[in-house]
């Protein structure tokens, strides 16, 4: 109960993890199950901007290397998805304290980003995860669009988007985790919900 007597859910993991490309919805859902489970949310973005203000280039060179090197975003798609992967390599440090730092004082959050591989959680456990991936460059180009219209159609990016997502996908099934499509919109909280709660697969299994 909260203090306007709304039952909750209690969820049984202390971390979930949603992750996924750029403009597959993880943020809208992210928001969702924090309201439904009365969790907050941590955003990797943010994690990454903490980092940008405490050091210095040739620190985490990988880090910074969207602000040193602004041009690279231009490159082809497939060079663009290679410095994504490369970055968060270097972020997976700093993300796994921030999941070891909730598990240890056993304070749930859901922890969304386009940066959190698939690799930082083991399936079960108190840390859970899903992978969002929509494979269709039309409608992440819609997606962008409906979310940034003064830019434009953005092309280029979604090609970026599902390759990088695609990837994603490939290595969370690797590592036995969940890929959901975002599509249809309305019932995405349910389905990540499904997927990365044990009692919610144990019910509809019985």
């Amino acid at each position: 109960m909260n203090g306007s007597d709304e039952v909750r859910d209690c969820p049984d993991w202390r971390v979930l993890v949603v992750g996924g490309a750029s403009g597959m919805g993880k943020t809208g859902v992210a928001r969702t199950l924090a309201r439904r489970y009365g969790v907050p949310v941590v955003e990797v973005d943010d994690i990454v901007e903490a980092l940008l203000a405490v050091t210095l280039p040739e620190h985490l060179p990988a880090v910074h290397f969207w602000r040193t090197h602004p041009e690279a975003a231009r490159q082809a798609p497939e060079s663009v998805v290679e410095r994504q992967i490369a970055v968060a390599e270097a972020l997976a440090p700093a993300i796994e304290a921030v999941v070891a730092n909730h598990v240890g004082t056993d304070t749930p959050v859901v922890l969304e980003g386009d940066y959190v591989l698939p690799g930082l959680v083991r399936p079960g456990g108190p840390v859970r995860a899903v992978f969002l991936h929509e494979d269709d460059e039309e409608q992440v180009t819609a997606n962008y669009l409906h979310r940034e219209p003064e830019a434009g159609p953005q092309r280029h990016r979604a090609r970026v988007s599902v390759l990088y997502g695609r990837w994603l996908a490939e290595q969370a099934r690797t590592a036995g985790l969940p890929v959901v499509a975002p599509r249809p919109w309305e019932n995405l909280a349910d389905r990540v919900r499904s997927a990365t709660d044990t009692r919610a697969r144990a019910r509809s299994e019985s």
